[in-house]
């Protein structure tokens, strides 16, 4: 995969722990930062096919089995 640098600036204390935790992970800072942005723009993919799915769901509508008609009154579902 083809790859482009990009600057990012970072707060020293926030880039010094990652660093670290990098190290503890046996990768680099740039593959681990990659792996994070990966992971985040996969869900984000994923949020907006979901939403797009449940639009279209709603624009054709859900069989509720009441064949379009309303067959009680709001005083019969209020019962006490």
């Amino acid at each position: 995969m083809k790859t482009r640098n990009v600057t990012l600036a970072l707060p020293e204390n926030v880039l010094r722990r990652l660093k670290l935790a990098a190290v503890k992970q046996d990768t680099s800072l740039s593959a681990m930062l990659s792996r994070v942005l990966e992971r985040m723009a996969d869900e984000e993919e994923g949020y907006a096919e979901a939403g797009r799915g449940m639009l279209k769901d709603l624009k054709r509508g859900y069989d509720l089995g009441s064949n379009g008609k309303i067959s009680w009154t709001r005083e019969s579902l209020h019962e006490r």
